[in-house]
C-alpha cells in the first residue's frame, strides 16, 4: 500500500506560480508512474501531467509550456511546478501513483485546492 499527501496549493493571482508537492509513504518501491490530475467544480477529473519512473513526461495540451512535473524516486516525492497560472487552472489537484507490482492499482492523494484569481 502507498499513501499520498499533497501540499502547496493555495490562492494566487493570474500570472503567478505555485509548486505542488506529493509525498509518498508506505511501499514506495512499488511505485511506477506518477501523475497529477485536477477537477474543477462540475467537471470531470482530468490528467494534467504524468511522469514515469524513468523520468519520461507527458502533459495535457492546456498546460504544456507552463507546468513541469518532476519526481525524486529515492525520497518518494513528486512535484508540479505551475507557472503563468490562469483562472481556468482553478481546481482541486490530485497526485496519483501507479503500482508496478499490482497491475491496475492506482493510489490517490486527498487533493489540494488551487485557486487562481483574475
Amino acid at each position: 500500500q502507498v499513501q499520498l499527501v499533497e501540499s502547496g496549493g493555495g490562492l494566487v493571482q493570474a500570472g503567478g506560480s505555485l509548486r505542488l508537492s506529493c509525498a509518498a509513504s508506505g511501499s514506495i518501491f512499488s511505485i511506477g508512474s506518477m501523475g497529477w490530475f485536477r477537477q474543477a467544480p462540475g467537471k470531470q477529473r482530468d490528467l494534467v501531467a504524468g511522469i514515469t519512473r524513468g523520468g519520461n513526461t507527458n502533459y495535457a495540451d492546456s498546460v504544456k509550456g507552463r507546468f513541469t512535473v518532476s519526481r525524486d524516486n529515492i525520497k518518494g516525492m513528486a512535484y508540479l511546478q505551475m507557472n503563468s497560472l490562469k483562472p481556468e487552472d482553478t481546481a482541486v489537484y490530485y497526485c496519483t501513483a501507479d503500482d508496478r507490482v499490482t497491475a491496475g492499482a492506482r493510489y490517490w492523494g486527498q487533493g489540494t485546492q488551487v485557486t487562481v484569481s483574475s
